[in-house]
């Protein structure tokens, strides 16, 4: 091996010339990418450098000679040789060339198979599962689903990215950037910028009925992380016992669990959640969606809110996840709890739903006497939220482009929403559909064959109808996921992130999957 301060070869480093092609190192671009030349022959270098076959010392060939072996454009050549000097593996020389001057630290072979963050899991014999509806769901199960391909995708709770205002929020962002001082790139707030608490509580009160001071706003990474800056405080505060609409979201019941909480489940009707279950029950708390509930898509009746509010009176803490609440079409939507009971509801809203959970932007109010130790709790987290992002949003907020592109989005999401239906009446005309006045998913449930004894069959399970689907190339989400005591098997379906047409090609999909698993309709 040549040492450092060596006189470097006066050519290239060859190990054999092959008759077909480039002869530096055996390369060709056929090995390489579409449109990644200049990354794969950096790549190959690397190696090359880092197996001894470049060892240090050693001179690359010129740029113009290396592109003419290649019969590539120099600045390929150039742009791979710029990369391994960024890294620090090669060094220009002026006439002298290009040498390498360090090999890459080798990193030792993994001794077991690694599974990849939101890779689909893996069998005891490491090859790829068959599906990941399981009757059970892991954790990491949403991780999975979103990584597991499909033709369609019916999954709920994903809005309609492609409509995200790009021109929008590049507007905002230079608009912002424009007035900033030099320490408004400091640590801030942990609650959050005071420009987006402003717009926040300006937002809630045109459109959700609720008066809220700014100061009294906490801006945080979404409603997932609500429900585990809440779940630390009411510990704090004696409370491990948080009900849930049975069924209600999987997600936040797992949120809520991994913080040492207990979900006591309580059953949801056409009129939401059941306050009497819910006394019966004895849970000092409970987490709501009585805007549209989830997966159900019922809206909390008037008399059932009147109970939950007297039920509230009476002790209990309400957390309000306004799930959905912008996305109403047959009118305008329901008041928020918060407005009308406020020291008794943590609130908690977002901006996932509206425009995109990349943000991960949401908000949280609480009543008074936990406000100071959730601000803590933020604190301690993560020192609050990103700055630019929410001055960003905060100008779309106060422009009216926020409003205005909800109301462009009413009108998408209600043609997808009556495809969905006219689909479903179609294909799965055994179905019944829930939820249709409102949100961005549909619920349809169905009779499961029975056995001779009128029985329902045990082995009819929602999980092999989802399962059935994604081998149909239609991905959806089984209901049983959502419920901790038995329901009718059923599928929750979105519809915001698809074309009609998608749609009812989804929906025909999971017809034939109704008939390979069921054998009917």
């Amino acid at each position: 091996m040549h040492r450092p301060h060596s006189q470097p070869p006066s050519r290239s480093v060859t190990p054999r010339t092959e008759v077909y092609g480039a002869d530096f190192l055996q390369l060709t671009v056929d090995d390489a990418p579409k449109g990644e030349l200049s990354g794969w022959l950096a790549g190959q270098l690397r190696r090359a450098i880092s197996d001894g076959r470049l060892p240090v010392g050693s001179r690359l060939p010129a740029t113009r000679t290396l592109a003419a072996e290649l019969h590539v454009s120099r600045g390929v050549v150039t742009e791979a040789y710029q990369r391994l000097t960024e890294d620090g593996h090669v060094a220009g020389h002026g006439r002298a060339g290009t040498t390498v001057v360090a090999a890459p630290v080798s990193v030792p072979e993994r001794r077991a198979p690694v599974r990849q963050f939101g890779a689909p899991p893996t069998t005891t014999t490491g090859t790829a599962a068959r599906t990941p509806f399981t009757d059970q769901p892991g954790p990491d199960v949403f991780d999975v689903v979103r990584a597991t391909p499909a033709r369609v995708d019916l999954s709920p709770g994903v809005p309609d990215l492609a409509s995200f205002p790009r021109a929008a929020w590049l507007r905002a962002e230079r608009a912002v950037l424009g007035t900033l001082a030099a320490s408004d790139f400091g640590y801030g707030d942990p609650r959050g910028t005071p420009a987006l608490r402003q717009a926040v509580a300006n937002w809630l009160a045109r459109n959700r009925g609720i008066t809220v001071d700014p100061g009294r706003i906490v801006v945080v990474a979404g409603t997932a992380q609500t429900l585990g800056l809440l779940a630390q405080v009411l510990t704090r505060h004696g409370i491990s016992d948080v009900a849930v609409e049975d069924p209600g979201s999987l997600g936040a019941r797992q949120h809520l669990r991994h913080w040492g909480m207990r979900t006591p489940p309580v059953p949801v009707d056409a009129d939401g959640i059941r306050v009497d279950a819910l006394r019966a029950d004895g849970a000092p708390a409970v987490l709501v969606t009585p805007a549209h509930q989830f997966p159900t898509g019922v809206v909390l009746g008037g008399e059932r809110r009147r109970e939950l509010m007297a039920w509230a009176q009476d002790g209990g803490l309400i957390i309000e996840d306004d799930y959905d609440a912008e996305h109403r079409y047959d009118r305008p939507p329901v008041a928020a709890l918060r407005s009308m009971l406020a020291e008794h509801v943590c609130y908690a809203g977002s901006v996932s739903k509206l425009l995109a959970p990349a943000l991960r932007v949401g908000w949280v109010v609480v009543p008074a006497e936990y406000h100071d130790a959730l601000v803590d709790a933020k604190r301690f987290t993560d020192l609050g939220n990103a700055a630019l992002p929410q001055l960003a949003l905060a100008h779309l907020m106060e422009s009216g482009e926020l409003e205005r592109l909800l109301r462009t989005l009413r009108r998408r999401h209600r043609a997808r929403r009556d495809a969905m239906i006219a689909a479903v009446a179609e294909h799965l005309p055994g179905a019944v559909v829930r939820g249709a006045a409102a949100g961005l998913h549909l619920t349809v449930t169905f009779d499961a064959p029975t056995t001779g004894g009128g029985v329902t069959d045990p082995g009819i399970t929602d999980t092999a109808l989802a399962t059935a689907a994604l081998a149909h190339g239609v991905k959806v989400q089984p209901l049983s996921w959502h419920s901790q005591t038995p329901q009718p098997p059923g599928l929750v379906l979105g519809y915001a992130a698809s074309t009609p047409t998608a749609i009812a090609d989804g929906i025909a999909g999971i017809g034939r999957a109704l008939r390979s698993v069921w054998g009917v309709l």
